[in-house]
């Protein structure tokens, strides 16, 4: 199981795959399918697969014990060849993370199948801004808490510079509606305008791997 902890004892990788609503079920059983042999590989801790509500995303959360033990798998060629069919569908945005912000309801907070609605607000930014996004985030992370529906937020920043996200779990969907209305965080001039570009899905949790 996924613990969202400030700590980072863990090392986070989520990659997020971009498909065709008519892939997206085909590339979670081709994930699940390889996620067989990754169980296997030293160091691996969970992954947790979610796929988008409007079928465009699949991400996949994953924790390891180590950068070295995710770098030792990613240059593996032989597991890496069982990999291929993968790329098939798309080349996925893929990067390792730390935890650098994170507010919860409910503890620490955690990954489970079927629990939450989730969202993973991607920011795409130039590395020379990513410090300034995390002050951004630090700062409105405690007003988002204030929407009932949210049960945590937790912002992570990946370790080449160009990207921050927050990945959320809400109550259900209607609650993240009533986020947008606040200040900062609609449409209009949002707390990260200039700074970074955002994309954010909902997803469920539909196969977690330990």
């Amino acid at each position: 199981m996924a613990n969202l902890d400030l700590d980072n004892s863990l090392t986070t990788v989520i990659i997020i795959f971009t498909v065709k609503p008519e892939q997206q079920q085909e590339l979670i059983e081709t994930i699940k399918k390889f996620l067989g042999t990754v169980k296997n590989q030293p160091g691996f801790v969970c992954a947790n697969l979610h796929k988008s509500t409007d079928g465009v995303k699949v991400a996949n959360y994953a924790q390891w014990s180590s950068v070295e033990t995710f770098k030792a798998f990613r240059d593996n060629k032989e597991v890496q060849a069982k990999a291929a069919k993968l790329f098939e569908f798309d080349t996925p945005d893929s990067h390792v993370y730390e935890i650098v912000a994170s507010e919860s309801k409910v503890g620490t907070p955690k990954i489970k199948e079927g629990e939450y609605i989730t969202h993973f607000a991607e920011f795409s930014l130039q590395p020379q801004n990513q410090p300034k996004m995390i002050e951004l985030a630090k700062k409105h992370i405690k007003p988002a808490m204030e929407q009932p529906g949210l049960i945590s937020a937790t912002f992570h920043r990946s370790l080449d510079g160009t990207r921050v996200i927050n990945y959320g779990q809400w109550k259900d969907e209607k609650a993240i509606a009533q986020l947008t209305k606040q200040p900062g965080f609609g449409k209009e001039k949002p707390y990260w305008d200039g700074i970074a570009d955002n994309e954010y899905h909902l997803y469920e949790v539909v196969h977690t791997a330990n």
